[in-house]
């Protein structure tokens, strides 16, 4: 049974229970230093939507990618996780030069491009990593990263056409070229 098609029977599953939206919407990184984190932030050049303080020592710090309905929340007294310890947080861009480039103008320390000879999803075995752009470009597969001054880590990844979690060969949703993109993608 592929992949997809085991994914699209657990949705068929799970379809009476989710019937609500869930829409992750903070994610908590731990870090030591609160105000060099809210500089690092700030030059990646994401919204600041919150830096709240209390007299006892709590303070909490949310920012915002651009485009994301997702933002990450920092502080003190916010969380017993160890400075750093957030790994492969994926930050989806559509051009990944592009974004790339823009952090480097922003004085980010960030990898050169990436990919995995292994599958749509980067192995945390560093055997399938190869530098440079996936050579065919496919979405999904090609990758940088970059760390915060505590080391939580980020991956950039190259999204250029989405995948359905529904998705099945000969959906005619789709052309036959998306439907064989998706599945050597997804395939391994």
């Amino acid at each position: 049974m592929s992949n997809i098609s085991m994914r699209s029977e657990r949705t068929v599953q799970t379809a009476d229970v989710s019937a609500f939206d869930m829409k992750l919407e903070i994610v908590v990184i731990p870090v030591s230093d609160v105000d060099r984190a809210k500089r690092f932030y700030s030059e990646l050049g994401w919204r600041l939507d919150l830096d709240f303080k209390a007299g006892d020592g709590y303070r909490v710090i949310q920012f915002t990618p651009p485009g994301s309905g997702c933002s990450v929340m920092f502080g003190k007294n916010i969380t017993a996780a160890a400075p750093g310890s957030a790994q492969a947080l994926h930050l989806v861009v559509s051009d990944i030069v592009a974004a790339r480039n823009e952090l480097l103008r922003r004085g980010i320390e960030i990898s050169e491009p990436f990919h995995d000879t292994g599958g749509v999803f980067h192995h945390a075995d560093a055997t399938c990593v190869v530098s440079g752009l996936n050579p065919q470009r496919q979405s999904y597969a090609s990758y940088a990263s970059f760390s915060d001054p505590d080391g939580n880590g980020w991956l950039l990844q190259e999204v250029t056409m989405r995948l359905s979690g529904d998705i099945e060969a000969g959906d005619t949703r789709f052309t036959n070229e998306v439907v064989k993109a998706i599945h050597a993608t997804t395939a391994g």
